[in-house]
């Protein structure tokens, strides 16, 4: 037997109601499991902070791959509007800002690129970061687009660029996971949120910067200004793969290995030995081996298979959805949105200038959030913005029967505006929510299949949107804001439904509510006892609800 408890001889290995075989734990590791969750649920912001700063360090250092990212996939939506690289691939389009257009069909494949290549990425990683670990996984990751980055810098034809945009998919859709795996992992309740929304703020640096080197180059008069802007992403690459490196692995990925004493030395390296003595880093393995025990009891394995069988189909249904209807929530407006505007009448000069007021309120809403996470429930947050996005949208898409300068700057307005609200909400709740709600054993694959859901639906939006608001295409301008918003308020009835409440919720706790099928607007109201696992009746399971629920298997 381990210093853990956990018992190798076959007495003690028994069969559970669902007939799969569960190792069982004994009463000690039970009981520093339960120190562990007591203390964690007990501590306040600012002890979480100090005793947890190293592990703070680390999760905003591996979330700048996101700057990475969010500058890369975006940099290529924004060369619609640029004069240089228009003339270079397009065709002629009198009527357009810049006299040139790129074919609707070219600009799906420019956009699909890089998400489709992000699929595949996707996938590798969720079986090679179980396999290998996350860290061997994002160095080679990293190795590897620093080679793709090539192909576009040098690109001679729309053909190679899409290509290139593939290539440079496969390692973006591994930092999508990898990031968001992490920060979900390495600190306790009370920072998770702020970690994880953190992600979206990384994403908004990245498309801001991405917005100012492109209206920094749009006056350079020769190819190089759109090649510059894709030379810029080699820049972070040695400062990354060193962040990388040198950073604790999870010892949530550790303990799932069998590797205690690694994963205890990962703990002791993410907080501070002030505040956290050796029996409490003890107890914090101990609640990990806890949780891990509840998550193979309700179902063992960690393939793709599982995470659509039994309990945890309803958590991939929610996480797929939850970063679906990022896009379902008109967000994608956002993206296109130097197209947008001067598809609305905005001028070349003013519609960048625009864009960069619509990217920076990537930064400044998720600082909002965080002071929203405060007050708020994830699930009040998210249903909330939806509805307000499917309001702005609607008014968006009245204003395109208007034709008057002053709608054409309204909608220029409500479009900052509508980012404003997505990046309070949508944008950095949706982290934390995929972070939340999947299981610890299958966290990796869960988000690496809630973000193929947005690729997915990211590659449908890359084909209809440009021709909405393609002026050689549909041609629907602000119009387009009818079709989301419709869109968005269809979302809302589903975040009504079927989306959870998870704040202030250990993993342990949310196990036994979806092991237990409490319904999504239940989960906020019920009592949760991870470790009442001796007693009969409801408190049998672990739970006890302030509804006196009927529903317990």
């Amino acid at each position: 037997m381990s210093q853990y408890g956990i018992h190798d001889a076959s007495p003690d290995i028994i069969v559970a109601d669902n007939g799969e075989i569960l190792r069982k734990l004994n009463a000690n590791t039970i009981s520093d499991a339960a120190k562990a969750d007591e203390v964690e649920h007990k501590m306040t912001l600012g002890e979480a902070f100090r005793t947890h700063k190293k592990a703070i360090f680390w999760s905003m250092a591996l979330s700048g791959a996101l700057i990475m990212e969010g500058y890369d996939v975006v940099v290529i939506g924004s060369f619609y509007g640029q004069p240089n690289f228009t003339k270079r691939f397009g065709i002629v389009a009198p009527g357009t800002a810049t006299g040139y257009a790129i074919p609707a069909a070219w600009q799906s494949g420019l956009s699909n690129g890089s998400s489709a290549g992000g699929i595949i990425g996707l996938l590798i990683n969720g079986w090679a970061a179980d396999r290998y670990g996350p860290k061997i996984v994002m160095m080679t990751s990293i190795v590897a687009l620093t080679c793709f980055i090539f192909i576009p810098v040098f690109a001679q034809s729309l053909t190679t660029l899409v290509i290139g945009e593939v290539l440079c998919g496969i390692p973006w859709g591994v930092f999508q996971t990898l990031t968001t795996a992490y920060a979900s992992e390495v600190c306790p309740i009370q920072l998770r949120g702020y970690l994880t929304a953190y992600v979206n703020l990384c994403w908004g640096v990245g498309i801001l910067l991405s917005s100012g080197v492109v209206t920094a180059t749009l006056n350079i008069n020769s190819d190089w200004s759109w090649r510059l802007p894709f030379v810029v992403q080699w820049v972070w690459v040695i400062p990354l793969f060193l962040i990388v490196f040198f950073s604790p692995p999870s010892p949530w990925w550790l303990v799932r290995r069998g590797r205690l004493d690694d994963a205890e030395h990962a703990v002791r390296r993410l907080t501070n030995p002030e505040y956290v003595s050796s029996d409490d880093v003890k107890n914090t393995i101990a609640m990990m081996i806890h949780t891990n025990e509840l998550e193979t009891q309700a179902q063992a394995g960690t393939t793709y298979i599982q995470c659509f069988t039994k309990t945890d189909r309803r958590r991939t249904e929610i996480v797929m959805m939850t970063f679906a209807m990022q896009l379902l929530s008109g967000e994608n407006l956002i993206g296109q949105g130097v197209q947008f505007l001067q598809s609305a009448g905005v001028g070349t000069q003013l519609s960048f200038d625009l864009n960069m007021v619509l990217n920076s309120m990537f930064i400044i809403g998720t600082i909002v959030s965080w002071g929203l996470l405060t007050r708020f429930g994830r699930r009040t947050l998210y249903t909330a913005g939806m509805a307000c996005m499917a309001v702005v949208l609607f008014i968006i898409g009245g204003l395109g029967f208007i034709s008057s300068t002053n709608a054409t700057m309204t909608v220029g307005g409500l479009l900052i505006a509508l980012n404003f609200i997505y990046n309070c909400t949508l944008g950095p709740l949706c982290y934390t929510i995929i972070g939340e709600v999947s299981s610890t054993r299958l966290r990796q694959k869960s988000i690496a299949l809630s973000r193929i859901s947005y690729q997915i639906m990211n590659i449908i939006c890359g084909i209809i949107v440009p021709r909405m608001i393609n002026t050689t295409a549909w041609n629907w301008g602000a119009k387009s804001g009818l079709f989301w918003g419709g869109s968005a308020l269809l979302s809302t009835l589903y975040c009504l439904l079927r989306l959870p409440e998870t704040k202030n919720r250990s993993y342990g706790e949310l196990d036994l509510l979806f092991e237990n099928k409490v319904p999504a607007w239940r989960f906020k109201s019920t009592t949760v006892d991870q470790f009442a696992m001796h007693h009969d009746g409801a408190t049998e399971k672990g739970i006890d609800s302030k509804e006196d629920i009927k529903h317990l298997d």
